[in-house]
């Protein structure tokens, strides 16, 4: 059974790994025995000391996913130095709020270029690479409960999310034939930094408290199982689907 889960051997690229979810994605893939390629727009050390101590390589890149030249430059160069990848996790993801009357068309074009362009962009590489080194891929996006919600004042944020299940459907539809898997994870209410002003604050949280039939917000350790499922041979014959990571709050 051990074999099913095993990532010994594999590469896999992260992307917004420095901290939160990818973090957590970056803990559990090195746990069950694959170097990871960190990229991310912050620091990425403490990432790289996480992945290190539990005894596998950690190479990282700062890169801007919103500027489409500097998404090329680093996969040319992660290729030229890691020689190969096996795994890409699409995670990283920007936020801005605004309601929709006024919502600026340059902070629209930035949530859609970090949150849709630049995965559609990173999983052809990675499908081409993987097709052309005969490598059964595998291609993990970030979603959200924002995929299947509307929300208040995350328009643009929610048309990136219903964009990127769009996108994991029609990829898995054209990389199936090569062996390559195309899935995404949804995370729900998380207690990272980036929702610290949520979870902080006992009145505005006590809503989703409620409805969450987990009774508790989720934190970066419960996607590590998720991650490694959907990278290993565990999963080669699931593609085109999303796993909700949300202690039962869309069920509800």
């Amino acid at each position: 059974m051990d074999s099913l889960f095993s990532l010994a051997g594999k590469k896999a690229v992260i992307t917004g790994c420095a901290t939160g979810i990818g973090k957590g994605m970056a803990a559990g893939l090195a746990r069950a025995g694959a170097d990871i390629i960190a990229l991310d727009i912050g620091d990425l050390e403490d990432t790289r000391r996480t992945v290190e101590n539990l005894g596998r390589e950690c190479r990282c890149y700062h890169v801007d996913l919103s500027v489409s030249s500097d998404v090329d430059e680093v996969w040319i160069r992660l290729l030229e130095e890691a020689g190969h990848v096996d795994i890409l996790c699409n995670n990283a993801g920007m936020q801005f709020r605004k309601n929709a009357f006024e919502y600026p068309e340059e902070m629209f074009d930035k949530v859609i270029a970090v949150n849709l362009k630049a995965p559609y962009r990173l999983s052809q590489k990675a499908a081409i690479h993987f097709r052309d080194k005969g490598l059964k891929g595998k291609i993990i996006n970030t979603a959200s409960l924002f995929t299947t919600f509307g929300g208040v004042e995350v328009s643009g944020y929610t048309c990136s999310k219903h964009g990127v299940m769009g996108m994991t459907r029609a990829l898995s539809n054209e990389f199936a034939p090569y062996g390559i898997c195309v899935n995404a994870i949804a995370p729900g209410y998380i207690a990272t930094e980036l929702t610290k002003a949520i979870w902080s604050d006992s009145k505005r949280r006590q809503p989703m408290d409620e409805r969450i039939p987990a009774g508790r917000w989720g934190t970066p350790d419960d996607f590590e199982g998720p991650a490694v499922f959907l990278a290993s041979r565990a999963s080669d014959y699931i593609t085109g689907i999303m796993i909700p990571i949300d202690g039962g709050y869309s069920a509800r």
